[in-house]
């Protein structure tokens, strides 16, 4: 088995992927997003916001320094463009606004969900740096498994929170989607900080 994967880095990759991407806690997010929905249209969310996630994680994995290279576009750059946007939604939720968010014919699992709340900056680079240590077929085994069992955990944790709004009620959702505002907002704005302070390291 070790001779196949890398087990160390599997679980370095896992455990990494896993505190970035923090699937707990999406639930209050996806929650608060999917909002109003019929049961069948938060689990079909649910799905798409994971298979949207892993299409980008994927192909940043392989081309991500060929597109941000031939765009001109550094990574403290893509950190605060996916910082500012999750800003926007940030407020939206918080000055009650959530409705343009959850509009039923606004495909959230796409954006914000897959991209840039699960599938962000973050992992996005982290996912890069493990690829780019890569040095044989065990290696390359160990982060395309750590990978998937990120996303899988993802879709587990969003695809089961949906029986939280059974319990918790339409009053609750909009308890949560006003703390949910809050936390993407503290998010969004570490997100532009941290490539703020990037750019004045000389690292932009």
């Amino acid at each position: 088995m070790n001779s196949l994967v890398d087990l160390t880095l599997l679980a370095e990759v896992t455990i990494t992927l896993f505190v970035i991407m923090d699937p707990p806690g999406t639930i209050p997010l996806f929650l608060s997003l999917t909002g109003g929905r019929s049961a069948a249209m938060r689990r079909r969310a649910a799905w798409q916001a994971v298979v949207v996630a892993f299409g980008v994680i994927v192909l940043f994995a392989l081309f991500g320094r060929q597109i941000l290279a031939y765009l001109h576009i550094s990574l403290p750059a893509l950190q605060t463009a996916g910082g500012l946007l999750l800003l926007l939604v940030a407020l939206e939720l918080l000055t009650g606004k959530e409705e343009a968010v959850q509009a039923k014919d606004v495909n959230v699992a796409m954006v914000p969900l897959g991209t840039p709340l699960l599938a962000g900056p973050g992992a996005i680079v982290a996912t890069m740096v493990f690829v780019e240590q890569v040095d044989s077929a065990a290696e390359l085994t160990a982060v395309a498994l750590g990978v998937v069992a990120i996303h899988v955990v993802l879709w587990l944790t969003m695809r089961f929170s949906v029986g939280i709004l059974r319990l918790i009620k339409e009053s609750g959702v909009t308890l949560v989607t006003r703390i949910s505002g809050l936390l993407l907002s503290a998010i969004a704005v570490q997100l532009v900080a941290d490539a703020v302070r990037a750019f004045i390291a000389g690292e932009g």
